[in-house]
């Protein structure tokens, strides 16, 4: 994994997409399982990203341009 800086605040992320995958994963686990002291700002703000990627993954299974 390589992680550079875009811009302040913006990360260019080049991974595998097994080290994606995992990382996708446990978000996924926490957003399901979640202890009830996560604080519920939070678990909206990590389900929101989940939302994305999961739109994100469904463009790039269509083949529809970014």
């Amino acid at each position: 994994m390589v992680l550079d800086w875009a811009r302040p605040g913006v990360l260019n992320v080049t991974s595998h997409a097994y080290e994606f995958a995992a990382l996708v994963a446990a978000a996924r686990y926490v957003a399901e399982t979640a202890p009830e002291d996560i604080p519920p700002e939070a678990l909206r703000q990590l389900r929101g990203i989940l939302d994305d990627y999961d739109t994100q993954m469904a463009r790039l299974r269509d083949g529809a341009p970014g």
